[in-house]
């Protein structure tokens, strides 16, 4: 059993509405260190076999295909 770990995000010319947001709120909570929040999702995938460099393939494969959109997301695969 192979995780691997897709993280997708939108692309830094995308407006990120839920980011700013969340910017806001810490801000307004003191924490005057951060300088910009960009939201995104991450998901955890079980994947049966033991290549772990065929396994990292198909999840990218995935990425593209289902779990993001090409258009404004990009996104990045870890194998854990």
């Amino acid at each position: 059993m192979i995780r691997v770990r897709v993280h997708v995000s939108l692309k830094k010319s995308v407006f990120d509405p839920q980011g700013r947001t969340i910017h806001e709120a810490l801000g307004g909570l003191g924490y005057a260190a951060v300088s910009d929040v960009r939201a995104g999702k991450f998901f955890d995938l079980a994947m049966e076999g033991d290549d772990a460099a065929a396994a990292k393939a198909q999840a990218e494969e995935m990425a593209r295909r289902v779990l993001s959109n090409p258009v404004i997301e990009g996104f990045t695969v870890e194998v854990l």
